[in-house]
């Protein structure tokens, strides 16, 4: 019997009544998730779809828990029984009958075993559900903090094991000797537990070890993983469910010391150092003679009974980031370490879309996805996300600078490294000048290049930079992986770098000398950009680049960026098709819901991402529901010409216009003369909302919008966007209490921007959102030229149309669907959408837009109808209400 034959006709736990769409959401989910199936998922934002996916999720965990439960109770009984027949039989044959006596010891002993089997796993079962009881009691809390410390070396090399952090004998005295690299042919990771700590492992770290059934869900954001997370404390579940959030050291470290570094790549550099000086001690402690030099700091907040502790304590309650990180410092435990220990026997893990889609991070977090569930929450752009995550970027100062590390530490260590370490450094030194030579420089930063940008197949930028002999595999999983090579280089560099002595001072020169090489010019300067630039370890980068370079021949492209010198030219790995990657994710998930407030198109998304993995049409479903709100709340209007005529298609040849730009004004001018409130108005570009700004302040255009709305613009640096955001609604909330003679304030925005998604312009924050013209990509840009074509080689047309060109008009409708879904965010809510552009009264392109959207807009070939409709938005409700507030 399924879960959802037991769940057809009841209903799904929720804190309220829930509205019919998500009745219908969780349903769909639930059935999704029991028959194992790939959910498309598509719910408007402010319908409440976090909520359905956690009630939905959980209610099928429930259900599957109980109906295992009942499953093994009853093969454990029918097995018992199997056993007393044949005892009984066996005493009743008499000795002149003729049996297989062979038979009959493998059937006996198959069916012994199988009820061994189900003895033990129902007592682990009911020992694990008993401590997690005991957690949540906080009866738990008091037997953590008596464990003894000698108890839990096995919870210690657990977390050595995940921070992927190898231990090496020590072979001298001198004081940086943990430098040298070990034999790349290394000793497993159970032969150096056994000579380290021993193997014995108690009761409970058999159940820590046991991964449970369990959902995972994954978000773009840490800010949206937390509003998740507070949704999930305001469900049914919250007191009966083990959650878990998971974050980067840079989200989750507590020690200020570590904090204070900034870059992430720095932070994690000095935790595994700390993690490397603590074991280092234990092995002192165990009465081998400690090395010459200074101690060694160790983290205070990474001991294993404290760890434990916090573990538990995370496992008896819903906790997010920031309340993770009040109780590690309450318990003086580290947050990023008690989290990773409670993911197995935690029943919904949060995580960011990293530690999931990217194979080796999900390795190195402890994340397990066979047979779980996997939910993917904003997912409309799940393709660029994984193209993003497995492309990889070197400058040629960043070659400069590894090549420079690599070599002094391999001179230094020359006397004590052994000849395969000496080999495989040669290699990769080999292969670091073949990727200098391709950017046109000999590895010295000041030489000069030619203009000009290359794209190449990876067979024949290999041969083009004459490593196609090197065994880039053997290099990485032999030696890279093994020796942790890249962060030795990176930790011997800064602790060089930092130390005094003459040793170094050529060292330290050397290095000076490539970070002004890596500067352009004093006019292209950023002291945040160049910090971020020369904090990121170029052997780690080195690494990724080496690792992108091992995909399939006609799955990605490199790219080779000429800039006129060589610090400022740059190779890149671009990823074609990631589907590749996603199909391992795909195969071992018993069920994956990707989900999202705008998944349309969704026929293009199956065809890139579902089918291009291997996934059968039999396997996908699909959900799609309408929104809340009355259809006379939301007003979509489609406009072909402006007040004056003119029409308006924004067109790369024509919206630089001076006649397209005033018409552009002029309709402003009259939506914000009858639209009270926020007006959000989006531009298709950077670039493009500057020249019309520019336009407008010159012609006059400017000062009379200003006339009716405080203006504001949206800012290029992410650190001032909750500021404009801030100053914007307040702006708002004055001009609904005064009458000062402004009705409310006018953003500029830019679609694809930092204001374009994952903020919500509720209420009076947004009556009515501004498109301007079809935000199409650079279609002149190499990058997207190489993924049409790639796209148009290896996908089917359709209705014809290529693939190549599918894809531009969906990564256009995508980013338009997105910002103009900011403004209705609930029930109660309002507003009106304006699309400035023609073209968008085409049939194929109103197709893209969300049904609810779409079923409701009209298309307008004159002004005046459209602009007597808006008229008619500012009197829909008739009653005063709340401003909206900003979520990010």
């Amino acid at each position: 019997v399924s879960c959802l034959t037991q769940r057809i006709g009841e209903q799904f736990p929720f804190p309220y009544q829930p509205y019919n769409i998500q009745e219908e959401f969780m349903q769909a989910l639930y059935s999704a998730l029991d028959k194992g199936k790939v959910g498309i998922f598509e719910s408007p934002t402010g319908t409440g779809k976090s909520l359905s996916l956690i009630c939905g999720a959980l209610s099928w965990l429930t259900d599957y828990e109980e109906r295992k439960r009942q499953e093994a109770a009853a093969l454990l009984q029918e097995g018992e029984a199997a056993l007393s027949t044949n005892a009984a039989q066996s005493s009743a044959v008499s000795s002149s009958a003729e049996l297989d006596w062979i038979t009959d010891f493998v059937q006996k002993k198959a069916e012994r075993d199988l009820v061994s089997k189900l003895k033990e796993e129902e007592l682990k079962r009911k020992k694990r559900e008993e401590r997690l009881e005991m957690i949540r009691n906080n009866v738990q809390l008091k037997y953590a903090v008596k464990r003894k410390s000698f108890n839990t070396k096995d919870e210690a090399f657990k977390l050595l094991q995940l921070s992927k952090e190898e231990q090496v004998e020590a072979t001298g005295d001198q004081e940086d000797e943990e430098l040298i690299i070990a034999e790349y042919e290394s000793d497993d990771e159970s032969k150096i537990k056994s000579r380290f700590f021993g193997a014995e492992k108690d009761e409970d770290d058999e159940l820590v070890e046991e991964h449970v059934t369990k959902i995972y869900y994954c978000s773009r954001t840490h800010s949206q993983l937390a509003q998740f997370v507070h949704e999930v404390q305001k469900s049914p579940f919250s007191k009966d469910i083990s959650v878990v959030t998971l974050g980067s050291r840079q989200n989750l470290c507590i020690n200020e010391e570590v904090r204070r570094l900034g870059s992430i790549q720095r932070i994690n550099d000095r935790c595994m150092e700390m993690q490397k000086n603590k074991h280092e001690k234990h092995h002192h402690e165990e009465g081998v003679k400690r090395k010459r030099g200074p101690a060694k700091s160790v983290c205070p907040y990474n001991k294993a009974s404290a760890l434990q502790q916090m573990r538990d304590v995370v496992l008896g309650a819903v906790h997010d980031i920031e309340q993770l990180l009040k109780l590690g410092r309450e318990t003086h435990s580290c947050p990023y370490y008690s989290t990773r220990l409670a993911i197995p026997p935690a029943q919904l893990v949060v995580l960011p879309y990293q530690m999931v889609l990217h194979e080796a991070t999900r390795r190195a977090a402890g994340v397990q996805l066979k047979g779980q569930v996997l939910i993917i929450d904003e997912a409309h752009n799940l393709s660029d996300t994984l193209s993003c995550i497995h492309s990889a970027e070197l400058s040629g100062a960043q070659l400069c600078r590894a090549h420079s590390q690599l070599s002094q530490y391999a001179d230094r260590y020359k006397s004590r490294l052994k000849a395969k370490n000496l080999m495989y450094i040669k290699q990769i030194l080999f292969v670091i000048e073949g990727l200098v030579r391709v950017l046109g420089g000999e590895h010295k930063s000041g030489f000069f290049v030619l203009l000009g940008t290359e794209m190449l197949t990876i067979n024949n930028f290999l041969f083009k930079a004459q490593i196609d002999n090197i065994n880039l595999f053997k290099v990485l999983q032999r030696y890279f992986e093994k020796s942790m090579i890249s962060r030795k280089v990176s930790y011997c560099f800064s602790f060089c770098l930092f130390l005094g002595g003459g040793g170094f001072s050529v060292l330290r020169n050397l290095f000076c000398i490539l970070v002004l090489c890596a500067v352009p010019s004093a006019d292209q300067q950023e002291s945040v950009e160049t910090e971020k630039v020369l904090s990121a370890s170029p052997m780690m980068q080195v690494e990724g680049f080496f690792m992108a370079l091992t995909n399939s021949n006609t799955d990605g492209r490199v790219v080779v960026h000429k800039q006129g010198s060589l610090s400022e030219s740059s190779v890149k790995f671009l990823l074609l098709n990631p589907a590749v990657h996603f199909a391992q994710v795909l195969k071992e998930c018993r069920a994956v819901i990707i989900a999202g407030g705008t998944m349309q198109p969704v026929s293009d998304f199956k065809q890139e991402l579902l089918f291009s993995a291997g996934v059968g049409e039999e396997r996908i479903t699909e959900f799609s529901c309408g929104h809340v709100i009355p259809p006379e709340n939301i007003l979509p209007l489609v406009l072909c010409s402006g007040p004056s005529g003119q029409e308006l298609e924004f067109t790369f040849q024509n919206r630089d216009t001076p006649r397209m730009m005033d018409e552009t004004g002029r309709i402003l001018s009259n939506i914000c003369n009858v639209v009270p409130g926020g007006v959000v108005c989006f531009f298709p570009s950077y670039d493009y909302s500057k020249r019309i700004i520019s336009h407008w302040e010159a012609s006059g255009t400017l000062t009379r919008l200003a006339n009716k709305k405080k203006i504001f613009q949206e800012p290029k640096k992410a650190n001032q966007v909750e500021q404009v955001l801030n100053e914007f609604s307040r702006c708002i909330q004055r001009c609904s209490a005064d009458c000062s003679g402004l009705t409310g304030a006018l953003l500029f925005s830019v679609v694809g921007g930092k204001m374009s998604e994952g903020i919500n312009f509720s209420d009076d924050l947004g009556r009515c959102v501004v498109m301007v013209g079809m935000p199409y990509p650079n279609i002149k840009s190499p990058e997207l030229q190489e993924k049409m074509s790639y796209l148009d080689k290896h996908l089917p047309h359709s209705q014809g149309r290529s693939p190549g060109q599918a894809l531009i008009e969906n990564l256009c409708m995508k980013a338009v669907n997105q910002s103009i879904g900011r403004a209705i965010r609930h029930r109660g809510d309002y507003s009106s959408v304006v699309l400035c552009d023609r073209r968008y009264s085409r049939p194929a392109t109103l197709s893209k837009l969300p049904t609810w959207i779409k079923d409701r807009t009209t298309t307008h070939t004159t002004f005046g109808p459209a602009f007597a409709a808006l008229r008619k938005v500012r009197n829909i409700t008739g009653s005063a209400e709340l401003l909206g507030k900003l979520y990010f």
